[in-house]
């Protein structure tokens, strides 16, 4: 469907999108056929050990696009990305898969692991049981939770289908009150996004507002509108086990000289 189709919010457009585009995967490709397609998958790789080790552990995404700013990276190699960022030093990728708004494909998240040795998670909008098998069918190794867009019961038993699998989900909040549904849930890994899902606005105080909150159990990644290796150290300092960062690479003429920056301190920032 169109991006225009309704007045609502950016949000509730790519949900309906996606919520037709599942019904329609379903009746083509039925939970038991992917089922076997698990069976077949590559062996896991543990996506939670990559971001609790010591340093700036930085997930870093593979992103085409985005309703906020279009097109970021045109052309696109996700197998040439994959390997550049590995080699700059990222901990572990996330490949967004959702067509219509970020134009990304499981074809790119597949490619990209195929290419190297970290573990990947599937970036996109999951809220039917089905879709975790199929993120465990392509390859990946977690898969992305939105708080907002679950309720309750439907989180928990996505949480519990995750790990049934093998997949330790990143479990996506804004709010003290959805980080309170998450923790309720079970969530282990808890991503705090410093941008807005519905108005698309950033603020990286949310990060340093939610970090006290965060139990020390669970593994805690910031997420959006990090673009220095001082943003890095202060979030590092305050809590957090790892950072998500996906525009900004992507913008970059070089991601990889782009990753290292945000790994190491410049002269001027020691």
């Amino acid at each position: 469907m169109s991006a225009q189709a309704n007045t609502g919010t950016v949000l509730d457009r790519i949900l309906e999108a996606r919520r037709a585009e599942v019904d329609h995967r379903k009746r083509v490709l039925p939970e038991t056929a992917l089922k076997y397609g698990v069976k077949a998958a590559t062996p896991l790789r543990k996506f939670s050990a990559a971001l609790e080790r010591d340093g700036l552990n930085i997930i870093a995404e593979l992103k085409p696009a985005s309703p906020s700013r279009g097109v970021i990276r045109d052309p696109f190699d996700p197998i040439a990305l994959a390997q550049s960022l590995e080699a700059a030093g990222a901990s572990a990728l996330s490949v967004l898969t959702e067509a219509e708004f970020f134009r990304g494909s499981l074809k790119n998240l597949r490619d990209a692991r195929k290419a190297i040795q970290l573990p990947v998670l599937r970036k996109d909008f999951i809220f039917d049981p089905w879709q975790v098998w199929e993120t465990r069918a392509n390859d990946a190794d977690s898969f992305l939770l939105i708080v907002a867009v679950l309720e309750d019961d439907l989180l928990r038993d996505l949480i519990a289908l995750g790990r049934e699998l093998g997949m330790e989900p990143l479990v996506e909040v804004h709010t003290k009150a959805e980080l309170d549904r998450a923790l309720a849930a079970g969530a282990r890994i808890i991503g705090v996004n410093n941008r807005d899902l519905k108005t698309l606005t950033t603020r990286a105080e949310t990060s340093f507002e939610l970090i006290g909150r965060i139990p020390d159990h669970c593994i805690a990644v910031s997420e959006s509108g990090l673009r220095t290796n001082d943003d890095l150290v202060k979030l590092r300092a305050a809590g957090f086990d790892a950072f998500l960062i996906g525009t900004h690479l992507m913008l970059s003429p070089d991601p990889a000289a782009a990753l290292t920056a945000l790994l190491i301190a410049t002269p001027e920032a020691k």
